[in-house]
């Protein structure tokens, strides 16, 4: 006889349970992404209009509220805007019926979150964009609340049962407005064609702001590079490269164009009883390969990694036709690009 299977442990089948219990509420809140997706329309574009040409007048914001967990949403909403190129600013609703509505212009536009429409909260701030004609993009799953009514713009959001098993916590619908606001932004970033560069300027700091750094920004510039003459022998090639310390010599001519280059592993490979009397002709690779200065470092990273049949540690710098500089993997490294 087969023996009989030893029974699970308590703790054994709560960890299961709170694994299915993971499942079945990403899985909910999946099913409210999907369903949000096919919910778009034509507001969702004229959503995304209004803002555009308010960013192309220059005066106005684009003015992102909630109370709740909403709050805690547009905040979020409002962050990846403002990092994408859109000006935003976060206002309470409380706030704002406490002397906060005088930070909304004319010029403004007003995103107001609210599931349900109804927070009476929320009255003050609607009653403020009616009264001078501000423009209300509402974002809510009611049609006919109080909020959708009187707004200019309304983006409804499908009617989606909460993760919660009570119904009661907001997760599905938060996880929609969430992503709502992200594809707003998105839709704006494509829409005014922000540029690496661009973005960079809203990321100065930490590791995205390091990965859109410019080739120009890490190089060694021409100044403190080991530089010899393609006649120059071998052991004077030697000296300079070893004061320089930067595990290569670039050869140049009389008007400092890059004629080739000389690395550790160049000499490794010629190393011979009569390496000090060759030229840095004989031994250098001509026609090094080079990135532009202009270019994102991490380019440079990805060039010398996977551009040639084999990866190479560092790369000419050239501006406008003239060599500049050199980018190696180890200043990349250091720059915590790679």
């Amino acid at each position: 006889m087969n023996p009989k299977p030893a029974s699970q442990s308590p703790d054994h089948e709560q960890k299961q349970t709170d694994i299915e219990s993971g499942i079945r509420t990403l899985n909910s809140e999946a099913e409210g992404l999907s369903a949000l997706a096919r919910t778009l329309d034509r507001r969702f574009s004229e959503a995304v209009a209004a803002i555009h040409d308010m960013k192309k007048d220059r005066r106005g914001r684009l003015i992102v509220a909630g109370i709740g967990k909403s709050g805690h949403v547009a905040k979020k909403i409002t962050a990846t805007l403002a990092s994408t190129g859109t000006p935003s600013h976060f206002v309470h609703p409380g706030e704002a019926s406490h002397g906060d509505l005088g930070m909304i212009t004319e010029c403004d536009i007003v995103l107001l979150l609210s599931n349900g429409g109804e927070s009476a909260e929320l009255s003050d701030l609607i009653h403020y964009t009616r009264r001078f004609g501000i423009t209300l993009i509402a974002m809510t799953s009611n049609p006919d609340s109080t909020l959708a009514k009187h707004s200019d713009i309304q983006l409804i959001m499908p009617k989606m049962p909460e993760a919660c098993p009570n119904g009661l916590a907001p997760t599905t619908s938060t996880t929609m407005m969430m992503a709502l606001g992200d594809a707003l932004a998105v839709a704006l970033l494509e829409r005014t064609g922000l540029t690496a560069e661009q973005f960079r300027v809203f990321h100065p700091g930490g590791k995205l702001g390091q990965r859109l750094r410019k080739v120009s920004e890490i190089m060694q510039p021409l100044e403190k590079l080991p530089l010899a003459r393609e006649a120059d022998t071998m052991d004077k090639v030697l000296l300079v490269m070893t004061e320089k310390n930067l595990g290569a010599v670039m050869i140049v001519d009389e008007r400092a164009q890059l004629l080739g280059i000389i690395t550790d592993g160049d000499l490794r490979r010629h190393m011979g009883p009569s390496l000090l009397t060759k030229t840095a002709g004989e031994l250098m690779t001509r026609n090094p390969k080079a990135i532009e200065a202009d270019l994102l470092a991490a380019e440079a990273v990805d060039l010398m990694l996977n551009g040639f049949k084999s990866a190479i540690t560092c790369l000419a710098v050239m501006e406008e036709g003239r060599f500049c500089g050199l980018i190696r993997m180890q200043d990349c490294l250091q720059a915590g690009i790679a």
